[in-house]
C-alpha cells in the first residue's frame, strides 16, 4: 500500500505526476464517496491546467461510489463552498493548487454545511481507503448521475447581499488583479450590478482573464515580488484601492490609494469593527499571530475578542461554537457566519469599499491611525532544519521577562510594549516570526533584529 504524500493536514496538494494524477484523483473520489457516503456533492476546478482533467478523474470515483455528482465548472474555493450551503447537499470538492508553483495541484474538501473536511475530521480516513484502493466493483445500475450546473447568478446575489449599493454615491475607481486566475468572471459579474444601480464605480481590470499558463507569475500577493503590477496600477489610474486575488480568490489583499500594501491585520480590525457597528456585542475570532490592534479595536466597539489556533479549519470550528459573526487571520482569510462561517475572499473588498464609500475616508486614513498604534513586522518567514529547538531556545531567553505567555498556536509572548509569536508552518518547513509593538515602530525593528539573529545563528 502506498502513501499518498500529497494529503496534508488541511487539504490536498502535491506535484503532479508523482504525487497526484488522474489515478490518485480517482481514487480520492471512491475514498470520498466510501467514508462519507453523500448522496449529491459539487466539484468544481481552478484555472490550472490539469484541473479539469482531474476534477473528472474525482467525479468518476465519486460516481463509481453511487453519488451523484453536481459539476459548477470552473470556480474558486468559495464556489464550492457556497454551492454546498446554498443547494444544501452533502458535500463539495474543490480541485486548486492556490498559490503553490505551476506544476502542482490539490483538492479542497467540504461536507453538508461547508465544513471542512481536514486532518481531524475525515481527512485521515479518506486517505487510508484511498491508499488502500481497495474498492468493491461497481453494483450494476449503482452508478452515481453527472450533470453540469451553475450556481453563479445565486451566488453573486449572495456577495451583494453584505453591502447596500445606495451607499455608492460618489465617483470611486478601484483596481482589481484577478492574477489570471479564477476571480475575473466574479468580478465582470459584480460589475454589472454595480451599473445595473448606476452606482459611480469604475473597475480597472488588472491580469484579469483567466489562463492557466500563468503568464504574470503564480498569484500569491503575500509575496512581496507579486505586488508591483497592483501597486502600479493603482498609482497610473489615481485609484482609491487596490484589490488583488490569489489563484482560488479565497483570499483577497488590500492597497490604500497611495498603491501601499496593506497587511491583513489591520482589515481584521476594519473589518470587525465593521460588523460590530451591525451587531453590537457581537464575538469576533481572531488568530494569535498579531493580536493586540484586534483586541483593541473590538473591546472598543463593544465586542467580545475570542483567540483561535491559526488555520481555516481550527477558525471555522470556534466560529461554530461562539456563533461569531466574523473571523479574520492576518494572512488575509476572513471568514463569515453568513457564509456558513466560510472564508471568502469577495466580501472582504466590497465592505472595505462600502466602508469608504460611507465614512468619505480615503483606504490610508481609515487603517493610519491603527498602522502607528500598533506596528507589527507583519509574518516572516525562515527555512529551518530543527525548528522546534530553535523555539525552545527563543523561550529559554525570553519567557521569564513576559507578563504573559499563551500556546495557543507556537509560542507567544507578551512584553509590556510588545509581543511576539513564534510557531511553526501547518504546511511547510518553516518557522514563522511576527512581532508587533505599541506605538513604537522601532522596537518592532530591533526586536524582529535581535530574533532574527537567534534564528539564523548557527545551532
Amino acid at each position: 500500500m502506498a502513501a499518498l504524500t500529497c494529503f496534508k493536514a488541511y487539504d490536498i496538494r502535491g506535484e503532479l505526476g508523482t504525487e497526484l494524477n488522474e489515478d490518485i484523483a480517482y481514487r480520492i473520489g471512491r475514498a470520498y464517496g466510501e467514508f462519507i457516503h453523500p448522496k449529491t456533492i459539487v466539484v468544481g476546478g481552478d484555472v490550472r491546467l490539469t484541473s479539469e482533467s482531474l476534477k473528472l478523474a474525482l467525479a468518476n470515483g465519486l460516481r463509481d461510489a453511487g453519488t451523484d455528482v453536481l459539476d459548477i465548472g470552473m470556480s474558486g474555493t468559495e464556489e464550492i463552498y457556497f454551492a454546498t450551503f446554498h443547494l444544501g447537499i452533502d458535500g463539495g470538492i474543490e480541485v486548486t493548487a492556490s498559490h503553490n508553483p505551476m506544476n502542482y495541484n490539490g483538492m479542497k474538501l467540504v461536507r453538508e454545511g461547508a465544513r471542512p473536511v481536514s486532518g481531524d475530521t475525515g481527512l485521515r480516513d479518506v486517505q487510508r481507503l484511498a491508499e488502500a484502493n481497495d474498492f468493491a466493483p461497481v453494483e450494476e445500475g449503482k452508478r452515481g448521475s453527472y450533470k453540469q450546473i451553475s450556481v453563479l447568478d445565486a451566488y453573486v446575489d449572495h456577495l451583494m447581499g453584505y453591502i447596500d449599493l445606495n451607499n455608492f454615491t460618489k465617483p470611486m475607481k478601484l483596481v482589481i488583479n484577478s492574477g489570471n486566475g479564477a476571480a475575473g468572471h466574479i468580478i465582470d459579474e459584480i460589475e454589472k450590478r454595480f451599473k445595473q444601480a448606476n452606482a459611480p464605480v469604475s473597475f480597472i481590470k488588472v491580469h484579469h482573464e483567466a489562463d492557466g499558463n500563468f503568464p504574470n507569475g503564480i498569484p500569491n500577493p503575500l509575496l512581496p515580488e507579486c505586488r508591483k503590477d497592483t501597486s502600479d496600477a493603482v498609482r497610473a489610474n489615481q485609484a482609491d484601492m487596490g484589490i488583488a486575488f490569489d489563484g482560488d480568490f479565497d483570499r483577497c489583499f488590500l492597497f490604500d490609494e497611495n498603491a501601499e500594501f496593506i497587511e491583513g491585520y489591520y482589515i481584521v480590525g476594519l473589518l470587525a469593527e465593521a460588523f460590530l457597528k451591525k451587531e453590537a456585542g457581537a464575538k469576533i475570532i481572531h488568530d494569535p499571530r498579531l493580536t493586540w490592534n484586534t483586541i483593541d479595536v473590538v473591546t472598543k466597539a463593544g465586542g467580545i475578542p475570542v483567540m483561535s489556533k491559526t488555520g481555516h479549519a481550527f477558525i471555522k470550528e470556534r466560529m461554530r461554537e461562539e456563533d461569531a459573526v466574523y473571523g479574520g487571520e492576518m494572512s488575509a482569510h476572513h471568514y463569515f457566519r453568513d457564509f456558513a462561517y466560510c472564508d471568502s475572499g469577495m466580501i472582504p473588498w466590497l465592505l472595505v469599499a462600502e466602508l469608504l464609500a460611507v465614512k468619505g475616508e480615503t483606504l490610508s486614513g481609515l487603517v493610519s491611525e491603527r498602522m502607528k498604534a500598533f506596528p507589527c513586522s507583519g509574518e516572516i518567514n525562515f527555512k529551518v532544519q530543527n525548528a522546534h529547538k530553535i523555539i525552545e531556545k527563543i523561550t529559554d531567553l525570553y519567557a521569564s521577562k513576559a507578563v504573559k505567555r499563551d500556546e495557543t498556536d507556537g509560542i507567544s509572548l507578551e512584553f509590556d510594549t510588545w509581543r511576539m509569536n513564534i510557531r511553526t508552518s501547518n504546511t511547510e518547513p518553516l518557522l514563522r516570526l511576527n512581532i508587533e509593538s505599541r506605538n513604537e515602530s522601532v522596537l518592532v525593528n530591533d526586536m524582529l533584529e535581535k530574533i532574527s539573529l537567534l534564528i539564523k545563528a548557527p545551532q
